[in-house]
């Protein structure tokens, strides 16, 4: 009885996933194709699921491991240049764009695995120095590189990026995070995050797990990469500094950390914020390192952090069923 019900609520539940999925792709149609919002707008929110993708790569390392990294700026540049590229030489043509996303994350992927070597013996303080000297480092290499323009970066390149792809890789990337939190692997990520030390005592291959959460992560943050570069025809080493490493950390931390649905609130409204201070120029930067400071005094866990949309209902059903109680006594 009780197999049958739990098989009855699975095909419930992948009900209302193809529903909701279905409804959400009209309404990127409808926005797309009627015109139905204004070009500044529709830029805006491409700038949104990029940054959420993004934040979702972060979020892997930073909140479900539990390792303050910030070598998200070095995943982002490999993959916006090695996409870039391939788009400008090989893969021309609009229907190979997903072939340049592909290559650009793999290529973050297979650097991530280098940088998961470091959190083997080292943590804190001394992690995040090592995660920030890579991210420069890949910056300056990238400065001196002729053959990618150098500082004068690439420029020219194709312009594949559309509503289309951006919230489609972000679909994905959200499905591929949601399944690889709920795995055994999941599962053990937390358990590091919780106690490292308690974790291997208990047969945790401690190396394996992180070296699989850097690479998807870095994965990710190569595909948002690849994404904002195909979506502004250039991409330059400036675009991959300190203001890269502050946007990523705030977006993260101030929508909660190892939260799916924290990571997009954090990009949405970081992205808001940002269009709304962008007449301060550079100041919005020294606004956001602000926020960045305050989120992490009064809210250190982040709007939404460690909670799912299903979390959030069982509160807010909670809620309303102690009201209720208070109402009838």
């Amino acid at each position: 009885m009780t197999q049958k019900k739990n098989k009855t609520n699975g095909k419930g539940t992948i009900f209302w996933q193809v529903a909701g999925v279905s409804v959400f792709a009209l309404i990127l149609v409808l926005v797309k194709e009627l015109g139905l919002v204004s070009t500044s707008v529709l830029l805006i929110l491409q700038y949104v699921g990029i940054y959420s993708i993004l934040a979702l790569g972060i979020n892997i390392v930073n909140g479900y491991l539990g390792v303050f990294s910030l070598a998200h700026a070095g995943f982002m540049a490999i993959g916006a240049y090695v996409s870039a590229t391939l788009s400008k030489y090989v893969f021309m043509n609009d229907w190979m764009f997903i072939i340049s996303i592909f290559l650009g994350g793999i290529a973050a992927l297979l650097v991530g695995i280098l940088v998961a070597i470091p959190s083997f013996k080292t943590k804190g303080d001394y992690l995040a120095i090592i995660t920030l000297g890579f991210s420069l480092i890949i910056q300056s290499v990238l400065q001196n590189a002729n053959f990618v323009g150098a500082s004068q970066g690439l420029n020219n390149i194709p312009k594949f990026t559309n509503i289309y792809w951006v919230f489609g890789c972000l679909g994905v990337a959200v499905i591929l995070v949601d399944r690889f939190i709920h795995s055994k692997y999941g599962r053990s990520l937390k358990a590091i995050r919780e106690d490292q030390t308690a974790s291997m005592l208990v047969s945790v291959d401690v190396r394996r797990i992180k070296t699989i959460a850097f690479a998807l992560s870095a994965f990710l943050i190569g595909v948002s990469g690849a994404l904002i570069s195909h979506l502004l025809g250039y991409t330059s080493p400036s675009a991959y500094g300190f203001t890269n490493i502050v946007d990523g950390l705030v977006m993260v931390y101030l929508g909660g950390m190892g939260s799916i649905i924290g990571s997009i609130f954090g990009s949405t409204a970081w992205q808001l914020i940002v269009q709304l201070l962008k007449n301060l120029g550079t100041w919005r930067w020294v606004v956001g390192g602000g926020l960045l400071v305050v989120v992490m005094i009064f809210l250190p866990k982040g709007v939404f952090g460690y909670m799912e949309l299903k979390d959030i209902g069982h509160k807010v059903k909670g809620f309303f069923n102690g009201s209720k109680h208070r109402e009838d006594q």
